[in-house]
């Protein structure tokens, strides 16, 4: 009799694929927490702003008017004309109902994306350090992530020249996260406009995430994809999210613009995977959409306030070192010179600063850069004083 042939019991794509690093620290950070200890949580990328009050009354009126059923795949024609005005107010730009999805979250945008675009085999260029979702979501696609190296002496940016180096006739989309997460860095317009002319000429996608788009200091002005003129429009995909924004991480919501022919294909992918996104979220995001944007400003003034007195205090402690960000609410320093004798690499760093001073931050690694932790500012002006105390006497006691 021949042999059983043994079959794989879960699917082969999950091989390359691990709990997102950021959502583990959470965990870890709540369980310490919940034992009584007081934990500084710098891990997770949130805002500690509450949903502003006018976004919670339109969820709330929604409920009140039964807007509980199911909605179209691609999100309320009243949301999607919204982030149309939205852009237009501004950006300037004119865009089309058509060329707009509503997705559930800024990761939904991403895979379904990725899910209308990528081949088995195809690669899609990843500059790092990234946001530690991106490869796995392009692993679970069936693509082949292509890793840009860039460097920190030149503050992490990415440029046409770079991305161009790492193309191969295999190359099927490139991944531009400005403001970025965890460096902060933010691609300057006029090479924006590059990178945007290089995927035209290649015609390979650009997949811009812009979660953090309105969250620029120094006086930089928000830019975005969506504006970029033919041809090029053709082959740029701008995702969007209201999480950052309007401080609306659980309601996930977030949304695509891209060109007609793709969104078509996403409500496509969309219609089996949600049906649609939350009737009561979408309600809310009309108003944070076309309601005061007051909310916005406040949030970015506070977090360049934290950014101000965070990283000048980081570049304080000695072996550390830290480039001021630009923009988005993360500190992305410098920690190889710390790591040496039983702690030497940022996860151990990360590991034993939580056992001992109970800091709970992200391992620069799980960004695709060892030797550097990110340090999220989104939290109180009081927890990020009690960070650097903390943080200085571990470093001492190393």
């Amino acid at each position: 009799m021949a042999p059983v042939q043994t079959k794989s019991l879960f699917a082969d794509r999950l091989s390359q694929v691990q709990e997102s690093s950021t959502i583990k620290v959470m965990a870890a950070a709540q369980k310490l927490r919940a034992e009584g200890v007081d934990v500084v949580d710098l891990g997770v990328g949130e805002p500690d702003f509450n949903t502003p009050d006018n976004i919670k009354e339109a969820a709330k009126r929604a409920i009140d008017k039964n807007f509980t059923r199911y909605t179209p795949a691609p999100g309320v024609p009243a949301l999607r004309d919204a982030i149309v005005s939205r852009y237009r107010a501004d950006f300037n730009v004119e865009r089309k109902r058509g060329e707009v999805i509503v997705n559930v979250g800024g990761k939904q945008a991403i895979f379904n994306a990725l899910m209308a675009v990528i081949n088995p085999g195809d690669e899609v260029l990843i500059p790092t350090p990234y946001w530690v979702s991106f490869p796995p979501i392009v692993y679970i696609c069936g693509g082949t992530p292509v890793f840009v190296e860039t460097d920190p002496e030149n503050g992490f940016q990415i440029t046409a020249a770079l991305l161009a180096r790492h193309m191969t006739n295999r190359t099927k989309l490139m991944i531009v996260n400005s403001p970025s997460n965890p460096s902060g860095a933010v691609v300057p317009q006029q090479e924006f406009s590059k990178i945007c002319e290089l995927a035209a000429e290649r015609q390979v996608f650009l997949l811009s995430d812009e979660c953090y788009q309105r969250f620029l200091y120094d006086g930089l002005r928000p830019f975005t994809g969506a504006s970029v003129p033919e041809p090029q429009r053709r082959w740029v995909i701008v995702v969007g999210s209201f999480s950052k924004t309007y401080a609306m991480t659980g309601w996930r919501i977030g949304y695509t613009i891209g060109p007609a022919e793709l969104i078509e294909r996403m409500v496509t992918i969309q219609s089996h995977q949600t049906s649609n996104p939350t009737s009561i979220a979408q309600a809310a995001a009309i108003e944070a959409m076309t309601g005061p944007q007051d909310s916005v400003g406040l949030m970015t003034r506070e977090f360049q306030r934290r950014r101000d007195f965070l990283v000048p205090e980081l570049n304080k402690i000695p072996g550390m070192r830290c480039i001021m960000p630009q923009g988005a609410f993360y500190a992305y320093p410098d920690i190889r010179r710390l790591l040496k004798g039983d702690v030497k690499t940022c996860e151990q760093f990360a590991a034993r600063l939580l056992e001992k001073v109970h800091i709970a931050l992200t391992a620069g690694c799980a960004f695709g850069t060892g030797g550097f932790i990110r340090i999220s500012y989104a939290t109180a002006y009081s927890e990020l004083e009690k960070t650097i105390d903390r943080l200085t006497r571990f470093v001492k006691e190393l």
